[in-house]
């Protein structure tokens, strides 16, 4: 039986005794006896040597094995490693081999990084102890030598895997070994403190390191397969397993763990370069050249340090924030030493801050790519706490919504990066920047998280000294930050009710810009599939709209009808980009036929409009391709002839093509909004997307005998939130209830 064969029992406790430094310890024990006993006895000149997770002792339940056959040259090696490697193929463990002389070994170490920090965990498991001994001494003498030369190499590696694996302080479904952050950055850091680089292991590293081989350790077990990926489904086994309340709490640990790696290696890489730096130029002499590059802030060897005047008795209670602000805008790393002086004796802020502070706060959100790093630097630190006591609950907090890649407290610095690209399109770029960093400030605490945050972003801009005028404003941005999206994506730009609640509940055009560059700057932060182009352009016509209402009392006037569709032939269809417009004889279920069209030829459509003007029906949609590619506009155009022209094979074809996409998610939800048309009434539904489901819904609405002005198609992720205008009152409670059970039906 193999060494590492998991517990029979699966019960939580006896699964729980195989998690830990000492599980793992005896798990390397048995192992290393299980291939002691293969091994060859009375054979010299050959050793068998463990390095990975068995050289460091850490090997986790379903772990593979890294294994080295050193030899001096002898007859049979081949054979010798044939004997080896096969029972542990047999026992299903894996394997990572290597058969090397030592001089082999060292040549091949000294030109490959990653070899040459592999053989840095090497250890002896049976044969020529001798033999092994002095591959670890020569491979950790080599490694001391030639670090400094191929530290580039590995770090150019690792940016290559971290691009490739992104940051586990931030991901939601993270690789805990290969992502920024993960167990194989403290297998560098490691080999950084062996060259004597810098001191790479500090407590913090090595608690973060057990924690996350812990963490690895509970996911084997749960899955019962090697698996470094903490996917969402295995989050509360693994929870529990390692004595956490649920899968939140896990990722938070998780993303505090690799952020402590992270930063160290960080600093790692610039003690590094320094060493590397000084080398070239040769060791200066004298003391090391301090550039001023702030009040009180100057550079050293690449790095921000204090002046020696901002050093004294009582520290100005702002210098921990202007650091910030001028490390951000020169884009240097702040000194871990004086991030450590910062944080122990920079005293407290006032309420409401000095000016200077505050400054200095508008300053870091605007700096641009500076921020990012800068504001982990504090983070790290705890100096964001002093600044924002309510920090300790955004950091780090889960946002299980699919669109979103970050962490919340990421995604609040990004945001405050991605509005530095409109801040010259506002009145106000502070009050954009403040508004950006605060607007999600509500989540993560019970209700709507747009109305919970604004009173505390009221609290919070009135501590850090706004005025009232400003810090009224900013609230309003935090509350009304979905405004835009929403009513662009759900809602008939075309009705004067739209445009006039929008513009009432706005009230200014400041706030309208601010409101606006906002709702990009969050869409981006939030990830790619918060944003395209359609979305795009449908918050520029409801902003302009908007604008002109503000400016004049009353909305634009509606665009002229197309004059084609209005006189010319029967039936017409013009396709002319994501535009797509048919005309026909008035006849019911146009629509939903038109729709069905669509989503034959893979296009997803953003908005339909439906009117009919003298016995002609004229339907009109945005779309966009579902996978990318367009539909072949001779075909599409095509069958939309056929199908406006009453052609019933099509539309049974069609039909029956378009139901297979038929979901099956459960709990669709209509949500009926009366006030918000003029002449309808707006049903809302939200459920999960699939292929087909605009025809199947209009379809529905069309038997039920409710007549659909437009529909607005809003998808986020796999979800929707589609707004049909319904012509007429709709008073008659049993009228609607019949529709919404229609509609959900279809669904």
């Amino acid at each position: 039986m193999a060494p590492l064969a998991g517990p029979t029992d699966g019960s939580l406790e006896a699964l729980r005794e195989h998690i830990g430094a000492a599980a793992r310890t005896r798990r390397a024990a048995a192992l290393d006896a299980w291939l002691g006993a293969m091994f060859p006895s009375h054979l010299p000149g050959v050793s068998l040597l463990a390095v990975g997770g068995l050289g460091r002792r850490d090997c986790a339940p379903h772990s593979d094995l890294d294994l080295v056959l050193l030899h001096n040259g002898q007859a049979g090696i081949d054979r010798i490693a044939s004997a080896l490697w096969y029972p542990i193929w047999d026992a299903r463990l894996g394997l990572d081999h290597s058969v090397r002389t030592l001089p082999e070994a060292l040549s091949v170490a000294h030109d490959d990084v990653k070899v040459s920090l592999g053989l840095l965990d090497a250890r002896h498991l049976a044969g020529d102890a001798r033999l092994s001994a002095e591959l670890v001494a020569a491979a950790g003498d080599q490694w001391r030598r030639t670090a400094v030369r191929l530290l580039p190499q590995l770090r150019e590696l690792t940016a290559s895997r971290w691009a490739a694996h992104g940051e586990l302080a931030f991901l939601l479904e993270g690789d805990l070994k290969e992502a920024a952050g993960g167990l194989r950055d403290l297998t560098i850091l490691r080999g950084i403190g062996r060259a004597g680089v810098a001191d790479t292991m500090r407590p913090a590293v090595r608690a973060a390191d057990l924690r996350l081989l812990d963490t690895r350790d509970a996911l084997h077990l749960a899955v019962g397969r090697r698996v470094d990926r903490l996917v969402a489904q295995e989050r509360a086994t693994v929870a529990e397993l390692v004595g956490l309340d649920d899968g939140d709490a896990l990722l938070r640990r998780v993303a505090g763990d690799a952020r402590t790696v992270a930063h160290a290696l960080d600093d790692a890489w610039r003690a590094a370069d320094r060493l590397r730096n000084g080398r070239r130029r040769g060791m200066p002499s004298g003391p090391p050249i301090r550039r001023p590059v702030a009040r009180d802030v100057v550079e050293q060897d690449g790095e921000l340090v204090l002046a020696r005047t901002a050093i004294g008795p009582v520290p100005d209670p702002s210098l921990s924030l202007r650091v910030a602000a001028a490390a951000a805008t020169v884009e240097l790393p702040i000194a871990r030493a004086t991030s450590e002086w910062l944080a122990a004796f920079c005293p407290p802020l006032p309420t409401p801050w000095p000016p200077a502070a505050r400054a200095a706060l508008v300053t870091l959100l605007g700096s641009g790519p500076g921020l990012l790093p800068t504001w982990e630097t504090c983070d790290r630190y705890g100096l964001i706490d002093a600044w924002l006591p309510e920090w300790a609950r955004l950091r780090s907090l889960p946002q299980h919504h699919p669109v979103h890649r970050y962490t919340l407290d990421r995604h609040l610095v990004q945001a405050a990066f991605e509005a530095t690209q409109y801040t010259r399109e506002v009145d106000r770029p502070d009050l954009l920047l403040v508004g950006a960093f605060l607007h999600d400030v509500g989540k993560g605490l019970p209700g709507d998280h747009s109305i919970v945050g604004a009173p505390i972003a009221r609290e919070i801009a009135t501590r850090i000294g706004l005025p009232p005028a400003d810090v009224a404003t900013v609230e309003k941005l935090v509350r009304l930050h979905l405004l835009l999206p929403d009513v662009a994506t759900r809602r008939d730009l075309g009705d004067p009710v739209t445009i006039a609640t929008v513009a009432d509940a706005v009230g200014d055009v400041t706030t309208l810009d601010l409101l606006h560059a906002l709702a990009r700057a969050d869409s981006h932060a939030t990830g790619p599939a918060a944003w395209s182009d359609w979305k795009g352009r449908l918050i520029e016509d409801l902003v302009r709209r908007v604008h002109t209402t503000l400016d004049t009392g009353a909305p634009p006037a509606p665009p002229e009808p197309d004059p084609e569709l209005l006189h010319g032939d029967l039936p017409a269809v013009h396709l002319d980009g994501d535009r797509v417009a048919v005309a026909a004889a008035d006849r019911r279920g146009l629509l939903a036929a038109a729709a069905a069209c669509l989503a034959m030829h893979r296009l997803d459509v953003v908005t339909a409009d439906a009117s009919t003007v003298d016995s002609r029906a004229i339907v009109e949609f945005r779309t966009q391709p579902r996978y990318g590619s367009p539909a072949d506009p001779v075909a599409l155009a095509a069958d939309l002839r056929r199908v406006a022209a009453g052609d019933i094979s099509v539309t049974q074809r069609l039909r029956a093509r378009a139901m297979t996409g038929r979901g099956n998610a459960a709990s669709p939800r209509v949500v009926w909004h009366r006030e918000a048309a003029t002449d309808a009434v707006v049903l809302e539904l939200r459920a999960a997307d699939s292929a087909g489901l605009l025809y199947r819904v209009t379809t529905a609405l069309d038997e039920a005998g409710a007549e659909v002005r437009a529909a607005r198609i809003s998808t986020l992720g796999g979800d929707v939130v589609d707004a049909f205008y319904l012509v007429g009152a709709w008073s008659d409670a049993a009228d609607r209830s019949r529709v919404e059970a229609a509609v959900l039906g279809a669904v």
